[in-house]
């Protein structure tokens, strides 16, 4: 006797799920002005749109830039918040805190420290509706017996 055994194996069952169901809009590519790297910024550089914020104290400047490539693409994830796609345009050091400048999808800037942030490199990573996504793949296996 024959018998037809039919084994659904969920590979990898990993989806994120958000509350838009559309995927929402692509990273765009990354700027090639807007930004600040190998130096600290001054307040010159934040009217000039280059910088997110300038580390002065007493009016004296103490940051030290990060050896960290800008601008590149990260996800920010304030406490208790959805991630939210950024671009990094900044990153100091300053008194012993990491310290990011980054724009969202929109243009708005913020801050960051490191604990905040997940740096994703130059490449656009997949993006669905704000959030990290994997699909869920799935296969089937057919045995006689």
């Amino acid at each position: 006797m024959r018998m037809r055994l039919v084994i659904l194996l969920t590979i990898l069952g990993i989806s994120v799920t958000s509350a838009q169901q559309s995927p929402g809009p692509g990273w765009p590519p990354l700027p090639t002005s807007g930004f600040i790297s190998g130096r600290p910024a001054t307040d010159k550089d934040i009217m000039e749109g280059n910088a997110v914020f300038a580390l002065r104290a007493y009016g004296v400047p103490f940051g030290k830039p990060l050896d960290v490539v800008i601008p590149q693409y990260a996800y920010l994830t304030k406490r208790g918040q959805r991630p939210i796609p950024v671009i990094v345009v900044q990153a100091e050091l300053g008194k012993g805190l990491k310290i990011f400048g980054v724009r969202d999808l929109n243009g708005k800037t913020a801050t960051a420290r490191d604990s905040e942030l997940q740096l994703l490199g130059t490449h656009p990573p997949d993006y669905r509706a704000g959030t990290p996504y994997v699909a869920k793949l799935s296969c089937a296996i057919y045995v006689d017996y």
